[in-house]
């Protein structure tokens, strides 16, 4: 029997793809800009105030014999993260830091400059988002596409979803059209709730903005409980990121990519030659 041949059918809008790309590029230099500006002080704390002796967490390097290793503490729990964290670079050449110099912009420690960066990348990435929302309000993406219908959250259909992305099995005709339950639920989690978080905690670290508005800084439990919930949606969304890369990867890299490079996302059509 012959492999039936696949279509190619039209998935993403113009807005969508052009939205989704300089995401990627805002997000990409406000992560490595925010992990220089958090090498300023590489702690975190719950509440209004500092409070030194008890971080929450903390990045930090320490005498061990001649040498000095790296360590992440988390609450009361303590790991040796030398050559990533507190204490990296090439062997022979490490130097005390929070995180390596690949993994910041700039790639030395300056704290004037990546803020430069960081601030230029928000204000990107609000630009961007709020394009987002308009052009899928008034163009009904967001209706059409990510709010779930009630087929999506019945419990049966979540679980067939559940099972069926665990065995790394995806749809490859008329469904691989729309997202599914569990693609929708996730987007929106981050649009609705990772999203926001991040960028009003971010506000709250602005001393002009907490003038203008300090009963956000008080809502957030205090400035350091906002920076603190900044730094957890920050890697809340790098999770999100490598779990989308490796869905990516395993339901078809070239298709993907080329969805939303072009628009135009492959299916295998039915037997009456129609998509299935």
């Amino acid at each position: 029997m012959a492999k039936p041949k696949k279509v190619l059918v039209y998935r993403h809008a113009a807005v969508t793809r052009a939205t989704h790309w300089i995401n990627v590029l805002a997000l990409t230099f406000l992560l490595m800009s925010g992990l220089n500006i958090f090498g300023a002080h590489p702690a975190l704390y719950w509440g209004q105030k500092a409070v030194f002796a008890h971080p929450w967490v903390l990045i930090g390097a320490e005498p061990k014999g001649a040498d000095m290793i790296g360590f992440t503490q988390i609450g009361a729990a303590k790991f040796n993260t030398t050559g990533l964290l507190g204490y990296s670079g090439k062997v022979g050449e490490r130097v005390p830091v929070a995180f390596p110099a690949w993994a910041t912009v700039p790639s030395f420690r300056d704290l004037a400059d990546s803020r430069h960066w960081h601030f230029f990348f928000a204000w990107l990435f609000v630009i961007n988002g709020l394009t987002y929302w308009l052009a899928g309000l008034i163009g009904g993406h967001i209706r059409k596409d990510l709010l779930p219908t009630r087929h999506d959250v019945a419990p049966r259909n979540v679980w067939h979803e559940i099972v069926t992305h665990a065995k790394l099995k995806f749809p490859k005709g008329e469904e691989a059209r729309h997202y599914n339950v569990l693609q929708k639920g996730a987007y929106l989690a981050v649009v609705l709730i990772l999203l926001p978080l991040m960028v009003l905690t971010g506000l709250c670290m602005s001393p002009g903005f907490d003038a203008f508005a300090p009963g956000l800084v008080d809502f957030f439990g205090g400035r350091q409980s906002a920076r603190t919930i900044h730094f957890l949606t920050a890697f809340s969304l790098v999770g999100f990121v490598l779990l989308h890369l490796f869905m990516v990867v395993a339901s078809g890299t070239w298709n993907n990519i080329r969805s939303m490079i072009t628009g135009r996302y492959a299916i295998i059509p039915d037997k009456t030659g129609e998509p299935a």
